[in-house]
């Protein structure tokens, strides 16, 4: 029986139809990227200090010294949490007493922001944090909010995949960019952070689920030769450059609900694509709509001006489809023996601590020396290059070895930044830059390495498990950038420790470049290190002949 690829070689690789779905799923992937990020801007913490209100009784000289100094980045700048207890100074200005000449500041009694906060406007006008008052004692909510988008990121990637096979990849697509739209939309008129904080997790569902499904639907739709570029430097490249559009639209629109419903506005622009972007055939198919499957094949062929046969599933192949059962596999195959265990342990692993630093360095960005529009708009950039890079790797070297290679790279660039000087602020975002090229590149291979790793029965489950544990890892990301309050390069040297940690784990990871795919559990490659016994011939001529082999899933 012919599989799809061969019942669709007709229509070739690269004809109009084919480029139209493939810019379509593309672009309706761009507003992921700036939803995504839309908590840089939104929760962005300014400068504040307590406010001292005008209807206390201070001279001009205690209104002044009515905040104790500390000393951050090299200067001395208002207390953000305490303030002198206001009570202590009235007295002392209704005795005419003048503070340092008569009264020893560093001994006098501190207090809480009992009258709230003056928050700086250089740049931000207002954010969720200046609303609600999200610092000092409730500044544990900022990185909550994050961490709670990205559960409901885990939720939707671990229900998306299951609607999608059950009500159809388009249909889902549309549903799941109406969720991300209408809720992001619902957000602006929150009364407080926990109206917000709630949207924001439905939110978080629709983002992923759309962006599952899109990846789902163009490479089920798209050919083998397009659908490793599809996945890489078409699903990503984009998002990247919605990511890029972030900062531009958050510095011209400094107000946070505005910037909300800029931000929101696009979603609304992808409407007409459910006119132009087809069901998938291979889901139709699998359904038993085969008049349907046919009848999209027919439209593209007339779109790549291609005469289709007048038989496109012969009878024969009807039948057999119609009779072909589906085999159940468990998550427990796993870990059915210990070298599969130990690979999806380790895979696991992988897949969470480079999570973990490309969402942390990516939330990280308000807290780098300089304009923090221009930084977003650079850690996006870099983005683009990361990809292009992994793309070229992925063709010509063994995997473990370029994914182990990019994630030293990372996580070496932020180890170094405890060595540069804090007048050298530049070079520190530099070697931030580049760590972030290089979580980015490795982020980018592990859908590859994995379904290459693992076998036809257990594959998208290994694919769907291991990219749950990188949602745990955006999950307690912020965390990792929460850890800046306590010391400025505290996120760098556990994030980086961490990379290189993991990278040296890659290491350990049996090789898949050039290597068949294995069918069968009992086909799996042995774990680096794991005696397995004298290689066979036909693996020895494999290994001194590899074979470029690419997946596309």
């Amino acid at each position: 029986m012919r599989d799809y690829e061969e019942v669709t070689a007709f229509l070739g690789e690269w004809g109009p139809f084919q480029r139209l779905i493939f810019f379509l799923l593309s672009a309706s992937i761009i507003p992921n990227g700036f939803n995504g990020m839309s908590i840089l801007f939104l929760a962005g913490t300014p400068e504040h200090h307590c406010r001292v209100p005008d209807t206390a009784n201070l001279s001009s000289a205690w209104r002044n010294h009515s905040l104790p100094l500390v000393r951050q980045d090299g200067r001395e700048v208002p207390h953000s949490c305490r303030r002198y207890r206001l009570a202590t100074l009235v007295n002392f200005s209704a005795l005419g007493l003048e503070p340092v000449l008569d009264v020893d500041l560093e001994r006098l009694e501190l207090e809480r922001c009992l009258d709230g906060w003056e928050f700086s406007r250089d740049v931000y006008l207002s954010t969720i944090v200046t609303e609600w008052n999200l610092v000092c004692e409730d500044d544990w909510k900022t990185p909550l909010t994050t961490s709670l988008f990205f559960v409901g990121v885990l939720v939707g990637s671990f229900v998306s995949g299951q609607l999608s096979d059950r009500f159809g990849r388009k249909n889902v697509l549309f549903a799941t960019m109406a969720v991300q739209t209408g809720f992001s939309f619902v957000q602006l008129f929150s009364i407080n952070w926990e109206m917000f904080t709630v949207l924001f997790v439905i939110v978080g569902m629709g983002q992923i689920s759309n962006y599952v499904v899109a990846f789902i639907l163009g490479t089920e739709i798209l050919g083998k030769s397009v659908r490793i570029i599809y996945s890489t430097l078409g699903v990503c490249t984009f998002f990247a450059i919605g990511y890029m559009v972030l900062p531009l639209f958050a510095y011209f629109i400094r107000d946070w609900r505005m910037l909300l419903l800029a931000l929101t506005t696009p979603g609304v622009l992808c409407v007409p694509l459910w006119w132009f972007i087809p069901e998938s055939p291979r889901w139709l198919i699998s359904q038993r709509r085969f008049r349907e499957a046919e009848a999209i094949i027919r439209k593209a062929a007339k779109m790549n001006k291609i005469s289709a046969p007048a038989v496109i599933f012969e009878p024969m192949e009807l039948q057999e489809l119609n009779s072909m059962k589906q085999q159940k596999v468990f998550i427990l195959d796993l870990f059915r023996t210990w070298n599969i265990a130990t690979i999806t342990i380790m895979s696991l692993l992988l897949w969470m601590l480079t999570s973990v630093g490309y969402f942390g360095l990516s939330l990280d960005v308000p807290n780098l020396h300089g304009d923090p529009y221009l930084n977003c708009f650079l850690s996006a950039l870099v983005e683009i290059p990361a990809y292009i890079i992994a793309w070229l790797l992925l063709r010509t070297f063994p995997r473990r070895y370029i994914i182990a290679g990019v994630l030293f790279l990372g996580g070496g660039m932020l180890l170094l930044i405890q060595l540069v000087p804090a007048e050298y602020y530049f070079l520190s975002v530099g070697l931030v830059m580049f760590g972030k090229f290089g979580v980015t590149s490795a982020f980018s291979m592990l859908y590859v390495f994995t379904a290459e790793l693992f076998p036809t029965p257990v594959r998208n489950m290994a694919v769907g498990i291991t990219s749950m544990a990188s949602r745990v890892g955006s999950i307690i990301a912020p965390y990792f950038v929460y850890l800046g309050a306590y010391d400025r390069l505290l996120p760098y040297i556990v994030m980086g420790s961490l990379t290189v940690l993991i990278g040296i784990v890659t290491l350990f990871f049996p090789e898949s470049f050039g290597v068949t795919l294995p069918e069968t559990l009992e086909q799996m490659q042995k774990v680096k290190g794991f005696r397995c016994g004298k290689k066979s011939r036909t693996s020895m001529d494999r290994e001194e002949n590899p074979k470029v082999l690419i997946t596309a899933f």
